[in-house]
């Protein structure tokens, strides 16, 4: 089994931060993803190798495995349960040689073979005899960049996972940071163990014209003066088209509106939406005419 170097993938040394990782991860993920190099096979493969190294990095508990047991990380427990028992083996009268000894010490099901020389020379490559073990595979990590218009609507996307086309649908309402799992679409197993999973993690980019908050959506409606001392009506963008709304008289720069209805649909619950606020921008006149400047001076006499 040859040597990994997680962090030569991602560009990063052994004292790479939490934040390093992340930001190299991204940043080489959204380079060689399959959807932006769709004939790419170096790209595929490559995309493969960074969610396989930031699967192990990004995970503290996994990063210190790999930092002390290289590729052999994933059997660190195998690995130390062996190393008692072939010292407590080796602490046996007549331990240099084989024997019921080392069976009795250890009763765990593996081959040093599935750990290549540097743990086959650990035991001068005796074998036990016992069946090799199985392991679960590795689990991969992607993300999905959607736009907020895109999160809106229920749709499909197709990713190309191990050489394979993989289909899935996107909820309306999915969230930014929301993790999916696809059972059994990570890396193979080992020995015939069950295939790892595949989480999808999302990422929504910023819209110019709403913000969203959970299941509620923010915009801005400009009114010109008179609209605004008058009342009246305006029209403001919803996610579905425009609306008419009524603006109510004295209305004051910053004032909120609620269309109760209007939001983002709520994740998995058809028909369910939040609401839209809209806070109002008081357009104030300029380029005033000599008679429009005589009137405003009359209203501030009155």
């Amino acid at each position: 089994m040859a040597f990994i170097d997680y962090y030569s993938i991602l560009g990063l040394n052994k004292n790479a931060s939490e934040e390093d990782i992340k930001k190299a991860y991204r940043k080489l993920a959204r380079k060689y993803h399959p959807d932006l190099n769709p004939n790419d096979k170096e790209a595929k493969a490559k995309f493969q190798q960074i969610n396989e190294a930031n699967e192990v990095l990004s995970n503290p508990e996994n990063r210190k495995k790999y930092d002390e047991y290289g590729e052999h990380w994933q059997h660190a427990e195998q690995y130390e349960q062996a190393k008692q028992a072939q010292q407590q083996y080796q602490g046996q009268p007549g331990g240099g040689g084989g024997g019921g000894r080392w069976q009795e010490a250890y009763t765990g099901d593996f081959d040093e073979g599935m750990f290549s020389d540097f743990f086959g020379s650990m035991f001068g490559n005796r074998r036990s005899g016992r069946q090799q073990a199985k392991f679960r595979g590795e689990d991969y990590n992607a993300e999905v960049n959607l736009t907020l218009r895109e999160a809106y609507t229920t749709h499909q996307r197709t990713f190309t996972i191990n050489g394979e086309n993989v289909r899935i649908t996107i909820p309306a309402g999915i969230a930014n940071g929301q993790k999916i799992k696809l059972k059994g679409r990570g890396s193979a197993g080992v020995n015939g163990g069950p295939a790892g999973d595949l989480y999808i993690t999302f990422v929504i980019e910023d819209d110019t014209d709403f913000k969203r908050v959970d299941n509620d959506l923010y915009t801005t409606a400009t009114v010109d003066l008179y609209t605004a001392v008058l009342g009246g009506e305006t029209t403001v963008n919803t996610f579905t088209g425009k609306a008419k709304v009524k603006v109510q008289p004295g209305t004051q720069n910053g004032a909120k509106m609620r269309l109760k209805g209007k939001g983002f649909p709520v994740y998995k619950q058809e028909g369910e939406f939040g609401d839209l606020f809209v806070t109002f921008t008081v357009h104030i006149p300029t380029h005033l005419t000599e008679k429009q400047k005589e009137l405003f001076t009359e209203l501030s006499k009155l």
